[in-house]
């Protein structure tokens, strides 16, 4: 099954029209460091390792079915191993593609 994508420019450009739901999947203090912040975004963290071993049960009820929610980590490698287990959960997940290092590369330019 092919993963829904979506550029740092894509995801930038849909921010200004509307809310986005974003799971970070990083370390907790990883994502307290640096996140997507925004009047648009709603930023989630679930620990990778909470969802490749499918111990995020209490945590997925944040997670809404019927949005697309946007997966992202540090290079996009991990956000599509999770990415790919919430599909199958039937979540519309989506990756941020190269992750927040991608982002902070395209938003110095923005």
């Amino acid at each position: 099954m092919a993963l829904n994508k979506i550029s740092p420019k894509e995801l930038y450009e849909k921010m200004k029209q509307e809310k986005v739901t974003l799971l970070d999947v990083r370390a907790e203090e990883k994502y307290k460091a640096y996140h997507l912040e925004g009047s648009n975004i709603e930023s989630l963290n679930i620990p990778k390792t909470n969802i490749i071993n499918h111990t995020f049960d209490a945590e997925i009820i944040s997670l809404p079915k019927e949005k697309e929610i946007i997966v992202t980590c540090t290079t996009g490698n991990s956000a599509a191993r999770c990415a790919a287990i919430l599909s199958e959960k039937e979540y519309n997940a989506t990756v941020l593609v190269g992750g927040i290092t991608a982002w902070k590369e395209f938003i110095k330019y923005e």
